[in-house]
């Protein structure tokens, strides 16, 4: 039986901005500019846009036919939709995934607001010790602790608020206020003396540089962008009216994930390299690059706390996205309020939290299977649990849904009118070029490759 009153976004508008805020995260920040630079500039452009659409997009579309034809929370929609079969399985593994995200997630999410406040402090200066600097924050237990229960708590109140007043009207301000600031900050880093080196960085192709290991990152990186195989997608979706345009949503999503990440490049390449500084780092890219870059800018001290709110926004739109899919499975699988189920994810969550921010610290000895607790929750669900998910919800949709509901949902009950050859073509990608693709990026991972 369903819980009563049932969450739902106010309107199409919310769903997409919902997808979108969970969509952007850190890994457009400082982890696509990487990827762009060292594996052939407007070369991997090109083949993460083919990836994007080709396979990214189809196995979206499983999720949002998963979510909003069911109705219900990740687990529940596999139950529903296949009951007295082990499908549901499937949603649980989506849950633990999430948790295993979200639990190194808000240790990264407290670390943009340590560093918004030391923006807001004015403490970097072209003489400070940068590395130091962001050294100290993650091995300091109090410190690193103190600002992952402060992260933690902010998810949560947003949370608390449900899917209209909490996320849908969260993401619309933050989602907002991070693209006007996003603009300002390329605007900017446009103007500096030798921008020119770090634009080229971005956009000139290299094809010398494309390896195989180039069209797996490419993957990787849509599959943890567009957050598909943790249940965000099939949760949102599952909030969304019947009427929504399901093939027009998933489009807006991935291209404006996609601008924003190409933004996000233009803002930090062209000042990293008018500082003369490399731009291949990933965590140090954002908290010790960029704070040196900052300081020795005119007005660099308004631009790092812009820079660092962003950042902020960019973490808990996404870490929003990761929470909602556990607190909806533990709210209408137990039967229990919005309240409980939340307090119930965030205190969990805590536990393993702690254990990954304590990794950079006390922790940094102890080792499973040769990895930190924050190493080994990061490699087990980006690398991992991620893809398998992914890889079942194309498989459910292409061989368990019946294609005349597919379509059904696809066209919102025959209400959008949809050429019947993309349908077909759409199918075949999700019968079997994206259960096979994603296979290939699995075992690869499993390999250590």
């Amino acid at each position: 039986m369903a819980v009563k009153e049932r969450d739902s976004f106010k309107s199409s508008l919310g769903v997409i901005m919902a997808l979108i805020g969970s969509a952007i995260g850190l890994g457009n920040l400082w982890r696509f500019p990487y990827l762009v630079g060292t594996n052939g500039g407007a070369a991997f452009i090109i083949i993460y846009l083919l990836c994007i659409l080709f396979l990214c997009m189809p196995i979206m579309v499983c999720e949002f036919v998963i979510g909003r034809r069911s109705q219900a929370n990740v687990f529940g929609a596999f139950k529903k939709l296949a009951p007295r079969t082990g499908w549901k399985h499937t949603g649980v593994l989506a849950v633990l995934t999430c948790l295993t995200l979200l639990s190194f997630y808000v240790v990264v999410g407290g670390w943009t607001i340590g560093y918004f406040v030391k923006s807001l402090r004015m403490v970097f200066t072209p003489q400070s010790d940068f590395a130091a600097e962001f050294s100290n924050m993650i091995t300091s237990s109090s410190e690193s602790i103190l600002y992952t229960v402060l992260f933690l708590v902010i998810n949560g109140c947003v949370i608390l608020g449900g899917v209209r007043k909490g996320i849908e009207r969260t993401n619309k301000y933050l989602m907002t206020a991070l693209a006007i600031l996003i603009l300002f900050i390329v605007i900017y880093s446009m103007t500096l003396p030798g921008a020119r080196k770090g634009i080229d960085f971005l956009f000139n192709p290299d094809f010398s540089k494309v390896k195989f290991s180039t069209v797996l990152n490419a993957l990787g990186q849509g599959f943890l962008s567009l957050s598909i195989g943790c249940g965000t997608v099939i949760t949102y979706a599952s909030y969304a009216n019947k009427k929504d345009n399901l093939l027009k949503t998933t489009t807006i999503t991935s291209l404006s994930d996609t601008v924003f990440a190409l933004l996000a490049g233009m803002a930090i390449l062209p000042a990293v390299f008018s500082a003369g500084m490399s731009p291949t780092e990933g965590a140090g890219l954002a908290f010790i690059s960029l704070p040196y870059v900052f300081s020795g800018m005119p007005f660099g001290a308004l631009l790092s706390i812009f820079f660092y709110f962003i950042l902020f926004a960019a973490a808990l739109s996404s870490s929003i996205s990761i929470t909602e899919p556990i607190v909806a499975f533990v709210r209408e699988e137990f039967k229990t309020s919005r309240f409980k189920a939340t307090l119930q994810t965030i205190l969990i969550t805590l536990i393993f939290a702690v254990l990954c921010a304590l990794s950079f610290g006390v922790l940094a000895d102890f080792k499973l299977f040769g990895k930190t607790f924050f190493d080994l929750f990061d490699y087990i669900s980006s690398n991992i649990f991620l893809a398998i998910c992914a890889m079942f919800a194309a498989v459910f949709v292409g061989w368990k849904i019946k294609e005349e509901d597919f379509y059904d949902e696809i066209t919102s009950n025959g209400l959008y009118k949809i050429p019947r050859w993309l349908l077909k073509t759409l199918r075949i990608f999700i019968k079997y070029i994206a259960p096979i693709v994603v296979a290939v990026i699995i075992i690869n991972s499993l390999l250590g490759h």
